[in-house]
């Protein structure tokens, strides 16, 4: 991908925050629209599943579509002895770029519904359970990503990485948020798709820890990890939260 940095940081933080305004927006409107918390959950992962797919294919020719600071590592560590890789001065833009656009993204869907721009989510995620979700699904988001690298099945990733965060709404207990920069703009949203700030970091932890373990699965699947370059298509996806 030959880009340069700074259209690729633009790509992340633009794809990133309307990521975070379609997972927002959605849930605000499905709770204006229906007071069956399965039809607002539905509704939600649906909106994802599309908006997400669109983004990929959008923006991954751009950036790589990462929009989450576990793929950028995770690209990062897998490509560093390779001349494509990541180098970490990418890695130091993306990250910051990534939490910016999410939290852009949670105050203009906060605003497309006349919510208060800034108000910190109420909605304590915090019990194990939830961490355990939370991990699984960054693994699962990981071996998904990088499997299909190393299957020569990339250009898939649209259609793919959409798909499962469609499933993982459903799946795992916290609704897969996956994604720690997604998890950071979402406390900036006191509605459905809000996460407490006390929340943040016992998640990012579980997301970091996933991140690792679908890492490991990629190895024993595939053998050691070839050096992979910034072309593959690697996004992710939030998903809604918890409903407990």
């Amino acid at each position: 991908m030959n880009a340069p940095l700074a259209r690729r940081v633009a790509a992340e933080a633009i794809g990133t925050a309307l990521l975070v305004a379609v997972v927002v927006g959605s849930g605000i409107q499905a709770t204006e629209l229906s007071h069956d918390v399965g039809v607002q959950l539905l509704a939600n992962s649906l909106a994802t599943v599309f908006g997400l797919g669109v983004l990929i294919l959008l923006l991954g020719p751009v950036s790589g579509a990462h929009f989450n600071p576990v793929v950028t590592l995770a690209a990062w560590f897998t490509g560093r002895r390779g001349p494509g890789g990541l180098a970490l001065r990418d890695v130091a833009a993306y990250v910051p770029a990534q939490i910016a656009g999410a939290t852009g993204g949670a105050v203009l869907a906060d605003a497309m519904f006349a919510r208060p721009l800034v108000r910190f989510s109420s909605h304590e995620r915090s019990a194990g359970h939830l961490l355990l979700g939370e991990a699984v699904a960054t693994a699962g988001l990981i071996l998904l990503i990088f499997g299909l690298d190393r299957i020569g099945r990339a250009a898939l990733a649209p259609a793919a990485v959409a798909s499962y965060i469609g499933s993982a709404y459903w799946f795992t207990s916290s609704t897969s948020f996956a994604n720690p920069a997604v998890t950071i703009g979402r406390t900036f949203s006191d509605t459905f798709a809000g996460i407490a700030p006390a929340s943040v970091a016992p998640f990012i932890a579980a997301q970091l820890l996933g991140a690792v373990l679908g890492l490991g699965a990629v190895a024993v699947l595939y053998g050691r990890p070839a050096p992979v370059g910034e072309e593959i298509l690697v996004p992710h996806g939030e998903a809604e939260p918890a409903l407990s």
